[in-house]
């Protein structure tokens, strides 16, 4: 099937945003895809904010985009836009890294105020970098994310139907078979 990178934007390490990724990404494997995480915050931030074009993280980083037949990328939302950490990253790579790709947006923040961080913090952004396809994302509000105490994440099952079916239009979009919507609920 496809390959796919799985970016997570977010600076933390206990990050929600990182774990609902994972979450996703085992979705994607289940259909057959080649799934690749990529957390940006394990990249040394002297190369991010020096703007280290040749580092070889960065290069890295760039050669994974350039593999990838689509690109999830998360999120959460700060101040209405995504991270910055996500965006130094996404500053570092070529202007069209992700021409003729497929692309999934996420985002996860504290409220519902920042639902259209998506379309007008993220997206356009996206776009500008070539994306062939830009499938429609999904916002969740942090409070439908838990994490056991062993680390098992728990979706709430409005938003886990909601992520399965964005998740699913995305496989879709690059080939993939999809399971079935009942086997997440």
């Amino acid at each position: 099937m496809a390959t796919i990178l799985s970016v997570s934007g977010s600076p933390s390490a206990t990050s929600r945003t990182a774990r609902l990724l994972r979450h996703l990404d085992d979705r994607l494997r289940e259909q057959g895809h080649d799934v690749t995480p990529l957390d940006v915050r394990t990249l040394p931030a002297e190369a991010l904010l020096g703007a280290d074009f040749g580092h070889p993280a960065v290069v890295g980083a760039t050669a994974l985009f350039e593999k990838a037949d689509g690109v999830v990328i998360g999120t959460p939302v700060y101040k209405a836009a995504y991270s910055g950490l996500l965006k130094t990253l996404l500053d570092l790579l070529p202007q069209y890294a992700l021409a003729g790709k497929t692309v999934l947006p996420l985002a996860t923040g504290g409220s519902t105020a920042h639902v259209l961080a998506i379309d007008y913090a993220l997206r356009p952004v996206l776009s500008s970098m070539g994306a062939a396809h830009i499938v429609p994302g999904w916002f969740t509000v942090d409070k439908d994310i838990t994490v056991g105490e062993d680390g098992t994440l728990t979706v709430a099952p409005g938003t886990a139907e909601a992520l399965a079916q964005v998740t699913d239009a995305f496989s879709r979009a690059l080939g993939g078979r999809t399971t079935r919507l009942a086997a997440t609920a």
